[in-house]
């Protein structure tokens, strides 16, 4: 009976760890939605760890944990007898998956688009050169599973979308390089959030697929410059099919949880 109460007490401990997770993982969605939205601006103070989990009816404990994760991504920083304040927007992760996620979920300014790609386009060409003289056979072999399948699925249905992932994944730890590969979380997310940026102003107007194969191709050829233009056209292709639409409009009102 005691190792049954002990297995119960154990079960109902991992489904309470479970929800404090969930929940301040979601209050620190709120608020990096609100501060990468420009709802909370550089330099702003959150509201007092009592007052904004009050607001919230949440303990104190999770409101805590939510500022820890901001702050682990560089949104916020905190000071004793000053509080918690919006940290400028060159200290933000923006290669951080959740970062970008919340960026783009909203209509993010051009320069951020554009610098997105610009990161891009210093990047994946190389990456793709380096490929080109390293890849094994294995790593060739999982580029071209994903593309089959991004071919067959397509960018419009999420089998097709983590397949394009996993292309740019499987590419970047073809280079071997250990910086490179280190990379794998911030591209694909970038690659991501892209695609379901676009998918939300307007429905793709042509297959990307191909550029991809040109791509593959050059590598299983062991081109690297071939496999360096392939990727340069891509990415041009990507800027190209993506709407610059991101004029974001200013707040109307002032947001919850913030004071000068």
């Amino acid at each position: 009976m005691k190792k049954k109460s002990r297995k119960s007490g154990a079960a109902r401990a991992a489904r309470a760890g479970g929800k404090s997770l969930r929940l301040h993982g979601s209050i620190a969605r709120e608020i990096g939605l609100l501060i990468v939205s420009g709802h909370f601006k550089p330099g702003q103070v959150l509201d007092g760890e009592v007052e904004a989990s009050a607001q919230r009816a949440v303990s104190r404990t999770a409101y805590r944990e939510a500022v820890r994760i901001l702050s682990a991504k560089g949104l916020v920083h905190s000071r004793p007898r000053v509080g918690t304040r919006v940290s400028p927007q060159e200290q933000w992760h923006l290669m951080d998956p959740d970062v970008l996620s919340w960026v783009f979920s909203g209509e993010p300014d051009t320069d951020v688009l554009l610098g997105l790609f610009e990161l891009r386009g210093v990047v994946e060409p190389a990456a793709a050169a380096l490929a080109a003289t390293r890849r094994s056979d294995a790593q060739l072999a999982t580029m071209q599973r994903a593309l089959q399948s991004m071919t067959q699925y397509t960018l419009n249905a999420e089998e097709g979308r983590v397949a394009d992932m996993e292309f740019h994944a499987a590419l970047l730890a073809a280079t071997c390089n250990p910086f490179m590969v280190s990379l794998i979380n911030g591209v694909t997310a970038a690659v991501d959030a892209l695609t379901a940026f676009k998918l939300r102003i307007e429905p793709l107007k042509r297959d990307p697929a191909p550029d991809h194969w040109r791509v593959y191709e050059a590598i299983a050829a062991r081109d690297p410059e071939g496999a360096r233009a392939a990727m340069n056209e891509l990415v041009r292709l990507a800027l190209q099919d993506t709407p610059m639409t991101a004029a974001r409009a200013k707040p109307a009102a002032r947001p919850r949880g913030a004071r000068d």
